[in-house]
């Protein structure tokens, strides 16, 4: 199955070392392990999604997609650090960390709505996150493959929203169980999935991993990549598949609220 654009679209002859980032190389690391576990994801919707032939065709290139970010991620990451064992630590960390239970075949959201809000918040956050990378990279190589991975994300958003709408008239899913979806959802981001790949791609397996002093790690350097610009366009986004006006003032609100509460995070980790 084609994916939308291939690493040998990437000016990999334009990567500047002197332009690295040490601290955006640390999260880019982590990046590449949750990007490359896409299939993982895939498999999952597929069983979700099962019967839906039209969606899984979907759902599979979006997983092709995912897994092509990591490899994209991963190859500039072995770049900037070539003692950066990208296969020994993708290998510890889908060992280390299970998204699903196992054999699950149905969405914990409750519901097949459910589930693509959730995706939904998701791509609102990868979208914003790699956009806000492209922006603060020095690094030209770097900032074209984050440029092309936000755009892929923007993409996902809809392909989600779209089927998430016809969902949602099937299965009557109302504004206020979207938003408890939703606010469960932007919850989860204080899981170990982020947490635990900022600390199998940047520490020593000999040191135990510590979910508060991981995740403190991880939240500390990744807050700091964003601008307001960026925190109000997920806001708006997150309104929109919750089924609010996305250009009122409630959108405004959250997003000021959000952006405050980024910076607070960006400050004490």
């Amino acid at each position: 199955m084609p994916a939308h654009w291939s690493l040998d679209d990437i000016d990999w002859d334009r990567f500047d070392p002197s332009k690295v980032d040490p601290e955006l190389l640390k999260l880019v690391k982590a990046a590449s392990l949750v990007e490359h576990n896409g299939g993982e994801y895939t498999d999952f919707l597929c069983k979700v999604f099962d019967g839906d032939q039209a969606f899984l065709t979907e759902v599979r290139r979006w997983g092709v997609e995912e897994v092509q970010h990591g490899k994209a991620l991963a190859k500039w990451a072995t770049l900037a650090d070539p003692s950066f064992d990208f296969d020994s630590a993708f290998k510890r960390f889908v060992e280390g960390y299970r998204p699903f239970e196992e054999g699950a075949t149905s969405s914990k959201r409750g519901s097949r709505t459910g589930e693509l809000v959730a995706r939904c918040i998701v791509e609102t956050g990868t979208s914003s996150y790699y956009t806000a990378i492209s922006k603060q990279a020095e690094e030209p190589v770097l900032a074209q493959i984050c440029k092309k991975i936000a755009a892929d994300e923007f993409r996902h958003y809809k392909l989600f929203y779209d089927h998430m709408r016809r969902y949602q008239k099937l299965e009557g899913l109302g504004r206020f169980g979207r938003f408890r979806v939703a606010l469960g959802r932007l919850g989860e981001t204080e899981d170990d999935e982020l947490a635990y790949a900022f600390y199998v791609a940047n520490t020593d397996p000999a040191t135990a991993y510590d979910r508060v002093r991981d995740a403190r790690n991880y939240t500390s350097r990744a807050f700091r990549q964003y601008g307001k610009e960026h925190v109000m366009k997920a806001a708006a986004m997150m309104l929109k598949a919750i089924g609010v006006p996305s250009n009122g003032h409630l959108a405004k609100a959250i997003g000021n609220m959000g952006w405050m509460f980024l910076r607070r995070r960006a400050q004490t980790g």
